[in-house]
């Protein structure tokens, strides 16, 4: 026998069948759920987006599930594993995650599943505590306020100067990031960071030849 025969004898018996009970399935299989509902319930009191995505929620309970019942089945045998490795190498995932923090949750749900198969039920218990623990921790730390974009549509270049001192009222610092000087009027963008944009689209939107006043966050959604 050769040096490669022995190579390939051990190989395989290190990953020989592994003998899995009805009972170690089942034990892990119910550990990841139950911390997969125990995600969903992170994921949707600390969510505050507008359009909370219920589906996106309830499949980082399934994913859990499924990545366990993977890691099972990949202990069992090698040529399974080696055919998982091949199926998962083409599954390619298209959606694009706009919040970091669903990027977060969803790591999160595959560690569970991939800890609960392999058996290692504290390590997935203290690792979930401890992500819950920093998620609602450092939300609720002071930041510094967002910045914001002020878009303004004005008739004529006159009313720039009574927009910035209603801008100078609400805030201490702006910088205008664009001024667009048209035959049609005059475009503003403002960077600014305020507390009570409501009243401020209000007393801009009240300046004479302002057209329309919209205030956007970075990431586009419309404030006011």
């Amino acid at each position: 026998m050769g040096f490669q025969d022995v190579l390939k004898k051990s190989f395989l018996e290190g990953f020989s069948s592994a003998e899995l009970s009805t009972a170690s399935i089942m034990v892990s299989m119910l550990v990841a759920g139950a911390i997969g509902f125990y995600i969903f319930g992170v994921y949707r009191v600390s969510s505050r987006k507008a359009f909370y995505s219920k589906n996106f929620n309830i499949s980082l309970v399934a994913l859990t599930v499924i990545t366990a019942g993977i890691i099972l089945s990949i202990q069992s045998s090698v040529v399974i594993s080696l055919g998982m490795v091949g199926a998962l190498s083409i599954v390619r995932f298209r959606t694009a995650i706009k919040d970091p923090m669903d990027l977060v949750f969803l790591f999160w749900s595959l560690s569970v599943g991939i800890i609960c198969g392999a058996g290692l039920f504290e390590v997935a218990i203290i690792m979930s505590v401890l992500i819950t623990a920093i998620v609602f921790l450092l939300e609720r730390l002071p930041m510094k306020r967002e910045s914001m974009l002020l878009l303004v549509n004005a008739l004529s270049p006159d009313a720039e100067e009574p927009l910035k001192q209603i801008l100078g009222k609400y805030t201490k610092a702006y910088r205008v990031k664009s001024r667009n000087l048209t035959a049609g009027g005059l475009d503003m963008i403002v960077e600014l960071q305020i507390d009570d944009g409501a009243a401020l689209v209000r007393d801009v939107g009240g300046i004479d030849k302002i057209v329309s006043v919209t205030l956007l966050s970075h990431d586009g959604e419309v404030t006011y």
